[in-house]
This record gives C-alpha cells, sequence and structure tokens, in this order.
C-alpha cells in the first residue's frame, strides 16, 4: 500500500489527504494547531474551483451548501456605479460556502484511512534522490513514499527545498465576518447586498449564503461580509477594530454601515494580506521511490482579489489526484510540477494586475481608475474568469 504524509490540515490539505486516501492510500494528515478548527467565515469559489472539487469526489456535498453568487457591480462610496451589475452564465458564476460547512465537507471525505496528528510542527524535511522523502518535527520522523506541504503561507518545507522565494506583505489588511441570519438585518429592496465599492485604498464586498430562513442541517446562512484597507493590521482588540471599520466606512452607500452594525467583534476574523516573491522555481521534488510537492497557499500565496486561492488549492489537489492514478509516483511528482508552476503563475499575474487597479491611491489616480474602471475591471475580469474556466482535471 503506498502510504503520504500531508502537512498541514487546511482546507487543500484536507481535500488532498481525502482523495489519497479513497484511492487506496494510507495517509498521515500532520497539522501543528492543536486542534483543527475553521474560522467562521466564507470562501468564495469560482467555476475552476467547483470543477476540482467535484474531480475530487465531493461535488454532492458542495451543491448541498453552495449558494450562487451574482455580478453585483461596482460602486465608489458616494454611491455612483462604476460598474453595473451584469448578467453572468451559470457556468460561470461563482459560489459563496461558509468555511465551517466545506471544513464539515472535508471532514466527511477524510474517510478511515487517514490518521490526524495534531499538535505537531514540522521543522525539517528530507528529499534526497536515495532515501524515502520525509519530515520531521524534532521528536519523530514521518516517511512515506510522498510528502505533500500544504502548511500554508508559512510553509516550513518551501523554505527548505525553495529559499529563493520570501513571504512579503501586499501592502493591506482585510477582515471578514458572517453576520447570521437571527441577526442579520432585514434590507429593503432598493438595497443591493451582493456588490462591490471602492474607494481609496479601501474596498467592501457582501454576499448572501442562501435565502433566510432556508439554511437546512447542512448548511450555515447569514451574511458574509470583506473589508480591505491598505497598511498594516491592527493590533487593538476585535471592539476597537470594529470601531474603526465603522468609521473608516461611514457615509459608504447602503447597506455597508448597516452591515457593520449587525456585526459583533467575536464575529470579526482579521488578516494581513501576503504574498510569495518571486514564486518557487519547482513544485515538485522527486525524492526517492516518490518525492515531495507543494500545495496550496505553500506553493503560491497571492492577494485573494480574485478569489482564487481556495480554487488553485482545489486544482493542486485534483491534478496531484488524477497524476497519481495515470502514473508511477516519481513520474507524477515531475509531471504535476510541470502542470502546475505555469497555471499558477498565469493566476498569480492576473491577480497583480487586479490588485495595481484596486489599490489606486492619489486624487488623479482615483480619478484615471474611475474612469477606466468600466473598461479595464470587466476585461480583466473577463481575461481573469476565462483563465481560471479554461482548467481541467487531468484525464
Amino acid at each position: 500500500m503506498r502510504s503520504a504524509v500531508v502537512v498541514g490540515a487546511g482546507l487543500g490539505g484536507m481535500a488532498v489527504a481525502g482523495v489519497l486516501a479513497r484511492s487506496g492510500w494510507q495517509v498521515t494528515l500532520l497539522e501543528r494547531a492543536d486542534r483543527v478548527r475553521p474560522e467562521a467565515t466564507a470562501v468564495v469559489l469560482w467555476p475552476n474551483g467547483v470543477r476540482a472539487l467535484r474531480a475530487l469526489g465531493l461535488g454532492d456535498g458542495l451543491d448541498a451548501i453552495a449558494t450562487p453568487l451574482p455580478d453585483g457591480g461596482v460602486r465608489r462610496p458616494d454611491g455612483h456605479w462604476l460598474v453595473q451589475a451584469r448578467s453572468t452564465p451559470a457556468e460561470r458564476m461563482p459560489v459563496v460556502v461558509h468555511r465551517e460547512d466545506l471544513h464539515d465537507a472535508l471532514i466527511a471525505g477524510l474517510g478511515d484511512r487517514v490518521e490526524l496528528r495534531t499538535g505537531v510542527s514540522v521543522r525539517t524535511v528530507r528529499a534526497a534522490s536515495g532515501e524515502r522523502p520525509a519530515v520531521g518535527d524534532g521528536r519523530h520522523t514521518y516517511e512515506a513514499d510522498l510528502v505533500v506541504a500544504a502548511d500554508g503561507t508559512d510553509s516550513e518545507i518551501r523554505r527548505q527545498l525553495a529559499p529563493e522565494t520570501s513571504v512579503v506583505s501586499s501592502g493591506c489588511a482585510s477582515w471578514r465576518a458572517v453576520i447570521p441570519w437571527y441577526r442579520a438585518p432585514q434590507l429593503p429592496d432598493d438595497q443591493p447586498l451582493q456588490g462591490e465599492t471602492l474607494g481609496a485604498g479601501y474596498r467592501f464586498l457582501a454576499a448572501s449564503l442562501g435565502e433566510r430562513g432556508n439554511a437546512g442541517a447542512s448548511r450555515r446562512g447569514g451574511v458574509y461580509w470583506v473589508a480591505t484597507a491598505a497598511g498594516a493590521p491592527r493590533p487593538e482588540p476585535p471592539e476597537v477594530q470594529l470601531a474603526l471599520l465603522k468609521r473608516w466606512f461611514a457615509g459608504w452607500p447602503a447597506p455597508i454601515g448597516t452591515l457593520l452594525d449587525a456585526t459583533d467583534p467575536d464575529d470579526v476574523v482579521q488578516q494581513e494580506i501576503r504574498e510569495l516573491r518571486p514564486l518557487p522555481k519547482a513544485y515538485g521534488f522527486p525524492a526517492g521511490p516518490g518525492g515531495v510537492v507543494l500545495l496550496g497557499d505553500a506553493a503560491h500565496a497571492m492577494p485573494p482579489h480574485l478569489g482564487q486561492g481556495a480554487c488553485l488549492a482545489f486544482e493542486d489537489a485534483a491534478t496531484l489526484a488524477g497524476l497519481l492514478r495515470e502514473s508511477r509516483l516519481p513520474d507524477a511528482v515531475t509531471a504535476y510540477d510541470r502542470l502546475r508552476r505555469p497555471r499558477a503563475a498565469t493566476m498569480v499575474r492576473q491577480t497583480r494586475r487586479m490588485s495595481a487597479v484596486l489599490q489606486a491611491r492619489g486624487r488623479l489616480a482615483l480619478r484615471a481608475r474611475d474612469a477606466a474602471l468600466g473598461t479595464i475591471s470587466p476585461r480583466l475580469r473577463n481575461t481573469a474568469a476565462a483563465a481560471a474556466a479554461a482548467w481541467q482535471p487531468p484525464s
């Protein structure tokens, strides 16, 4: 029986651990935290991410928890429409999923061939040509035919295997929250919920997680919002951070103020937005009978402006699983590297182009952005959507 060690029990790590276990592998899943617990926020999945989850055998569970996310348009803080909402074909429309629902679906997909070990901080990695790949935490060494580094932006495995790559700040921070339906405000018909508002270094997005009153046992409903602001993360407690958000977004078009007023401090999750520069020169490292691969943010952490972080992680997992079904293990590691590096580079390039548009600051830059946004933003989004939609799992 082939064996794998997956480092990191985030979305990508659980997805790849589950699909390998369902394919007959013996899998050890290592997580540095003492508990595997998701954030009480949400994640947007574009068609490529949905297609990847279906390739991983998780499509039925996704259908029960996902909500379509129509195009809501883009406004300025004064309410002026920069980009009007447009009709999006169903096959190109993203969906939004509560992270806890998605986490539950991934946990259910692990099965009984996955041994989950928490409180394990990987410190060393072995990827020599004549030895089985392995990782260690200073007390134990975990050997396997394959090691999957899904240990996030601060991956220790990537740091050792791809030292040319650095983690850098993207120059902004984000705040996310889900307001459960029992606290969510009832909005008038003339206040659009879905949509995006752009200011000078500030951005606010909101979306509905299903319909009020229709959240079943398998779905957590509510209103999901994301706020982004230029600068470093705030050190203050959540109560002060929420007060700052209310001050920063005061006077912005409804229902932004209403949503912030309905948010509890404990709902808010702050995150510094960071990325990898440059991207690693390799995502696959053959070793002994198999090798080590980088997956998810460990391979291609990027700003969330196009919502592709989780999608690419699921693509990574589906690509690796497909290659392992069709190829010998060392060849699959090499093929994974060959397929995933150009794919990640394409999506990172599209994300950075959108970042330049969204993070414009200064009077002249804002005027130029607003004047051109109706043309530039849809074109960039269409290009990114086309690039995302073009992905197919390996046959």
